[in-house]
């Protein structure tokens, strides 16, 4: 008796959380489609996006549609179960069973199996490998939106095609970090500017005008990755990395800067991609850092003046 075969069916339904933009655009990107036909998925009719599944393999497609946003389920594909008429599998095993020759690859001349072609003198499975590397080497091409039905469900094969977590980079607009990963990294970047100030010291010993060049470089750099990782932050939230620029904006900076801090990430994928890895330790201890920071001065701010108040008393009391 066969296995059960599956389909996977999808009726245009979302998952929790997933706006319809974000899905229609993950879906076309894993299906490598055009959005016109990605659209027609959408109509409320059950689709069979895949059909003739194992179990394990149906198992993969329902994953990485769900992480893309779409509310697929599996189903028992009847027509492939319970067909009497053989697999495309069973055809071509019973082929090469009552058949012993073979056809050469390169040059179709057919013999009897072996490693080698007796007519063109090629080794079968070295030219085989190196047509699958220059197979994967090369770009590919998407199928004439015109001579493909509108309403066919996409063919291309989405399983395990959707990482897990986004690439974190510093020095980019694009990508999403989260919370403790923004706060983490404004601390290494304060702490980079401390050799900064040393060296504008030693420099403003020498000449004033190369102590305030060097001042000018270390500030202009340090906007430009506090740029990098606002926008990042906002990505997270499932923002536009021009809100950025609320930061500018009297009294509304400073409401929208504790926003960024407190409001949560998008759980899964959102329109900027999958969600961030998890915080290192020592992203984790830079962010106690940062917190620390202002702790520390406001902690300061009362006992300073407590001190101070102090020290004139006992000075007083020490004249009388």
């Amino acid at each position: 008796m066969n296995p059960p075969r599956y389909k996977i069916v999808f009726d245009g339904q979302l998952m929790p959380e997933a706006s319809l933009e974000m899905v229609k655009t993950n879906l076309a990107r894993l299906f490598k489609s055009d959005l016109a036909r990605i659209d027609s998925l959408f109509s409320g009719t059950p689709v069979a996006l895949k059909r003739d599944l194992g179990e394990g393999e149906a198992e993969q497609y329902l994953t990485a549609l769900q992480k893309a946003g779409a509310k697929v389920r599996k189903e028992l594909d009847q027509a492939a179960s319970l067909s009497l008429v053989p697999t495309e599998a069973e055809t071509v095993q019973a082929e090469q069973a009552a058949t012993p020759t073979m056809t050469c690859p390169k040059c179709s001349h057919e013999q009897a199996k072996a490693i080698e072609c007796s007519a063109c003198g090629i080794i079968i499975e070295k030219y085989l490998a190196r047509q699958a590397q220059l197979a994967e080497a090369a770009p590919i091409q998407a199928p004439a939106a015109a001579a493909a039905s509108p309403y066919a469900p996409p063919q291309a094969n989405v399983a395990e095609q959707l990482p897990q977590y986004s690439e974190l980079k510093v020095f980019s607009v694009s990508g999403r970090i989260g919370r403790v990963r923004y706060l983490g990294w404004t601390m290494a970047m304060l702490l980079c500017m401390l050799p900064m100030l040393l060296l504008f010291a030693g420099a403003s010993a020498i000449s004033s005008a190369l102590g305030t060049l060097i001042m000018a470089a270390g500030v202009i750099a340090m906007i430009v990755i506090g740029v990098f990782i606002g926008v990042q932050r906002l990505h997270d939230i499932g923002w536009s990395g021009w809100l950025w620029l609320l930061n500018f904006v009297p009294f509304i900076g400073s409401v929208f800067a504790l926003l960024m801090l407190i409001i949560p990430g998008t759980q899964g994928v959102n329109r900027y991609g999958p969600p961030p890895p998890p915080n290192s330790t020592g992203v984790k201890i830079l962010a106690w850092l940062f917190l620390l920071v202002p702790l520390t001065g406001i902690i300061a701010a009362i006992a300073l003046p407590q001190y101070q108040g102090y020290v004139e008393r006992a000075a007083e009391y020490q004249e009388q």
